[in-house]
This record gives C-alpha cells, sequence and structure tokens, in this order.
C-alpha cells in the first residue's frame, strides 16, 4: 500500500469505452459508484468460491504459496485462514467470515490482538468490554468501512444482523489500547497518487489509532489503475527510513468476473512471482517489493493488515521507480 504525486478525484469507469470518475461526496462517507455495465448477476457481496483448501501452509517462495483463493465456507463459516506458522512468517494472522442472517461465531486470541472489519452487511460484536452493532454497507465499494479493535486475549462474539463478509486480522499485542468499535466517519480518507497511480484509502487502524502492532487499512482502486504503486518495500527494520512489516492483500473485485496482477520481488530476484488475482483471493507478501494493478474495467478492492516488531509504516522504493513520486 503505498502512493505517489498530488491529490484528486480517482479516475473510475461507467460503461463500455467511457471514464467515469469515482468521485467524493461530502466528507469521508464517499461510496464508489457502481459501474453501469455491471448487471446484478456479476455483483457479489462475498467471492465465488473455487477451492477446496485455503489456508496457508509452507515456504511462501511461489507462486502458490503467495496466492490463496476462497473455499466454500466450512462449518465454522470460514473462507479463508492464514496463521503466522502456516504462513512461514512471526505477526499476521487473518480469515474471513462469510456469516448469513443470525450466524453466531465466538472467538478469542491468547497473546494477540485482533482488528474485524465487516466488508459488507452488518453484525453485533459483544465482549466483556462492551457491544456493538457495526456495519452498514451492502459491500466493500459502497463507503467506508466499520470495525472494531480487541485487545489481546479479550473473548468476543460476532452475530449476523444481515448476510455478512467479516476479516479479522491478529498480530501478538500487548494490553494498553481499549476494545472499541471505529465507526466508518473514523476511518480516515485519503486519495494517494495521480492519473493511472491514484486510488481511494481508507485508514481503518493505523498509526493514529492506538493499538499493539497491527496497521490495518483499506484500497479502492479503479479499473486500469496501478495502486501500491511505485513498487515499494518494508522488510528491513532500519529506523526511519523503513520498518519491518508482514503484510497481506486480500482483493475483492466489483465485478466476479474480473482480475488484477499484483507483482512481488527482492532486488536480487531471489523472490519474484507476478499473480493474477480473482475476486476473494488473498497475496502473502513475506517480503520484497511489490505491487498490484488493476485490469481495465475491474474496479479493484483490498484490505491491507500488516504488523512487525515496531509499530510504524515506513516504506522504500524500488529505486527504479522512484522517480514517479515527482
Amino acid at each position: 500500500m503505498v502512493g505517489c504525486g498530488r491529490r484528486r478525484d480517482l479516475g473510475g469507469r461507467g460503461g463500455a469505452g467511457r471514464a467515469y470518475p469515482l468521485r467524493e461526496r461530502t466528507g469521508d462517507a464517499a461510496p464508489v459508484p457502481a459501474p453501469a455495465r455491471v448487471g446484478a448477476s456479476h455483483l457479489r457481496t462475498s467471492p465465488a468460491p473455487r477451492r477446496e483448501h485455503a489456508s496457508a501452509a509452507g515456504p511462501r517462495s511461489s507462486v502458490s504459496g503467495l496466492r490463496l483463493a476462497s473455499v466454500v465456507a466450512d462449518g465454522g463459516h470460514r473462507t479463508l485462514e492464514v496463521t503466522p506458522e502456516g504462513a512461514g512468517w512471526q505477526y499476521v494472522g487473518f480469515e474471513v467470515l462469510r456469516l448469513p442472517l443470525g450466524a453466531h461465531v465466538e472467538r478469542v486470541y491468547p497473546g494477540r490482538e485482533a482488528c474485524v472489519v465487516v466488508l459488507g452487511g452488518s453484525c453485533e460484536i459483544g465482549s466483556a468490554a462492551g457491544r456493538w452493532r457495526i456495519g452498514e454497507r451492502p459491500t466493500p465499494f459502497d463507503g467506508p468501512p466499520a470495525a472494531a479493535y480487541l485487545p489481546p486475549g479479550l473473548a468476543f462474539e460476532i452475530t449476523a444482523r444481515d448476510d455478512a463478509e467479516v476479516a479479522i486480522g491478529t498480530a501478538p499485542g500487548e494490553p494498553g489500547a481499549t476494545a472499541r468499535a471505529l465507526a466508518p466517519e473514523e476511518a480516515r480518507l485519503e486519495v494517494r497518487g495521480s492519473g493511472a497511480m491514484e486510488r481511494r484509502i481508507h485508514h481503518i487502524l493505523m498509526e493514529d489509532q492506538p493499538a499493539s502492532s497491527l496497521l490495518v487499512t483499506e484500497v479502492l482502486t479503479p479499473g486500469g489503475h496501478w495502486s501500491s504503486y511505485p513498487p515499494h518495500k518494508h522488510d528491513r527494520d532500519d529506523p526511519p527510513r523503513e520498518s519491518a512489516l508482514e503484510e497481506i492483500y486480500y482483493h475483492r473485485l466489483r465485478d466476479g468476473h474480473g482480475f488484477a496482477i499484483q507483482r512481488v520481488y527482492t532486488e536480487d530476484r531471489s523472490l519474484d512471482e507476478t499473480v493474477a488475482v480473482r475476486d476473494g483471493d488473498l497475496v502473502l507478501v513475506p517480503r520484497g517489493y511489490h505491487m498490484v494493478s488493476a485490469a481495465p474495467g475491474y474496479d479493484l478492492y483490498y484490505l491491507n493488515v500488516m504488523a512487525g516488531p515496531r509499530r510504524e509504516w515506513q516504506v522504500t522504493f524500488d529505486a527504479d521507480h522512484d522517480w514517479l513520486r515527482r
């Protein structure tokens, strides 16, 4: 997740051959308008599952190791799961739940804090620290996110008040930050980049929000635009220039027939993978430079969850492409 240049309205798409800006309304709650040519049959509140298994396991040095696809929800309503052990790293855990109306799940993460992001629909989160009903948007493309922060070891439950898609990011944490709902109006809006590198960002749980190690944000990229661009990395703890952060990208496409491209590579090319991502895919970024490109005609959403030894988002740009920031 990164950007460059001046800030202006995002360029999106409407019907075939025309481009409509993804314009902001008054305030931060600006939804991205639906593209004119996409019919209701193409719009999903949850991605179409495609594989029988989607848990992160084994070394992360190949295309199949970096990309995971959503699955048919298991008995616990889980469609995707990443554990630190399975991913071969230390910090970030992640899961996606697809909850029909009335469904109920319970979670507790000893020694780990959690951020619950409602991607679409509505749910109620209850714990000893309080109870909140959160979620207003039908899909990730329909306005800013509702979320909740749960400190390490706090047991909580999620009950769907509508059909809902919910993501949970976790990371090691220490007591300190309080459990709380994060209302959509608290998601700081940023329009980053210019021209074909322009996109809209909702900062959910970044440095301006108290937490122990988690950093969470979401990005809306119009079809035909580049995102997390120029390529950047955060795999070395070298303050104040760079912080070491593991990262996941959870991708959703407005039109489920679409795709995007994501590249992850190191300077010495010991890791250099370019993968096609579809609706509901997840990409692991254990190290190296990375970037995303949304195919023309297909608006892209992705959720970033990051964590590392120091809770600061500091990045190094690929020197070959750093001139694009000027």
